[in-house]
């Protein structure tokens, strides 16, 4: 019975994980990585280290490059320190104001405030904006994948040990 309720709340966790690809709020792959970690804490399936090793340093290498790869689209397209500061309050600000849609938005937006900020005009501010919602995006494309591969590694090994849990 505790192994059935271990196994729930490894899939929710899945699940929110996915989530979290494109809510900045929740570590997406690391939440689905302690889905994972929950699952090999049954005693239905054999407690794999190597792989919940392997998997935990994948998450946490995704997780450093989200906040890596806007910065390396705004600085790629001509972007300043004011537009990196602007992407990343607009980011915050417009979650809050507008949710998950709000992240794209407020990041664009907060990126073309801040290079206006630094003297530059309308025009020449938006280019190093769309390097901010490339970025965003990108790793938000990467988060959502590796969250997936994790769902499906747990469905896989919930799959091989079934019998044990019924």
């Amino acid at each position: 019975m505790f192994d059935l309720l271990l196994l729930i709340i490894g899939v929710i966790l899945c699940l929110i994980g996915i989530v979290g690809s494109f809510v900045p709020i929740i570590p997406g792959p690391m939440t689905s990585w302690f889905g994972l970690l929950v699952l090999n804490f049954t005693d239905a399936v054999n407690f794999n280290l190597q792989f919940l090793a392997i998997t935990l340093i994948i998450a946490i290498v995704i997780s450093a490059m989200d906040y890596i790869i806007p910065i390396i689209g705004v600085k790629k397209l001509g972007g300043s320190k004011g537009g990196l500061i602007g992407a990343s309050i607009g980011l915050i600000t417009g979650l809050i104001i507008m949710g998950p849609i709000g992240i794209f938005l407020g990041s664009f937006i907060g990126a073309i405030a801040g290079e206006m900020i630094n003297k530059k005009n309308f025009t020449d501010s938006l280019k190093p904006a769309l390097g901010s919602l490339i970025g965003i995006l990108i790793g938000s494309g990467i988060k959502f994948c590796l969250s997936l591969i994790y769902l499906f590694f747990f469905l896989n090994i919930f799959w091989t040990y079934k019998e044990n849990f019924f």
